[in-house]
């Protein structure tokens, strides 16, 4: 029986580049293949879950874009940004899984006005909580898949954070709460924000393919692709378990 009837969809799967989808897709039976703006959205049987996939491309813009595109469009249950980041823990290295409990945008910054650095105006938060159940079950398909991991604060920014003063300056700025500070990229705290603006459950999984440091242009280009196939393997357990 096709499941994918309708445009309700189980899970929703965003990612920022092709390499972090296109194994997803594949997976995929019974697919429709929908193009909005420059975003293309396949939807389909997946672990007998209808699911929506997308790569929305880099950076926060293009993520906030695609992820109120894809409510509007396909209802999701739940969305889950999945990928590749950078390490900002020192003991979450390259390989292993980072899992968001919330998550910041690095580059929000209106101190100037005497707000705290990371304070997103309108919704008057810094730390975007992800949903606690969909964070659960992402860990146990990490645990299930024998990877290390770690939960904690994501941060998100429009940077290729590539030095050891960013990481410092990051994790000095958002780790006020006691969660540590164990990850950077360019997607996951626009997608949390739309997903908070429009209550829907959210969750992010990033794969470590790089340190965030000085080596990272070297490290990222070498490590990529083994590290988004471990983000899709996880990614097939949390859809085949997904209640």
């Amino acid at each position: 029986m096709n499941i994918a009837t309708g445009r309700k969809a189980d899970i929703g799967i965003i990612g920022a580049m092709q390499i972090e989808v296109e194994a997803l897709c594949a997976a995929m039976e019974n697919t429709e293949t929908e193009t909005v703006g420059n975003m293309t959205f396949v939807r389909g049987d997946l672990r007998g879950k209808r699911v929506v996939c997308a790569k929305c491309g880099i950076g926060k813009v293009f993520a906030a874009m695609c992820a109120q595109t894809m409510i509007l469009k396909y209802s999701p249950a739940c969305i889950i940004n999945s990928g590749v980041a950078g390490t900002l823990s020192d003991t979450l290295t390259i390989g292993q899984i980072a899992l968001a409990e919330q998550v910041v945008q690095h580059d929000m910054d209106t101190s100037p006005i005497g707000d705290p650095v990371g304070l997103i105006s309108g919704i008057n938060i810094i730390y975007i909580p992800t949903d606690p159940a969909v964070t659960d079950g992402l860990a146990a398909a990490v645990t299930a898949e024998g990877v290390p991991y770690q939960r904690g604060t994501v941060a998100s920014g429009d940077q290729f954070i590539c030095h050891t003063s960013d990481k410092t300056r990051i994790k000095g700025n958002f780790e006020a709460e006691g969660k540590p500070v164990i990850a950077c990229e360019m997607e996951g705290a626009a997608i949390g924000q739309v997903c908070f603006v429009n209550g829907i459950p959210y969750g992010i999984l990033r794969a470590i393919s790089d340190g965030g440091d000085e080596q990272a242009f070297a490290d990222y280009p070498t490590f990529l692709a083994a590290a988004a196939e471990t983000a899709t393997k996880v990614m097939l357990s949390f859809v085949e378990n997904w209640k």
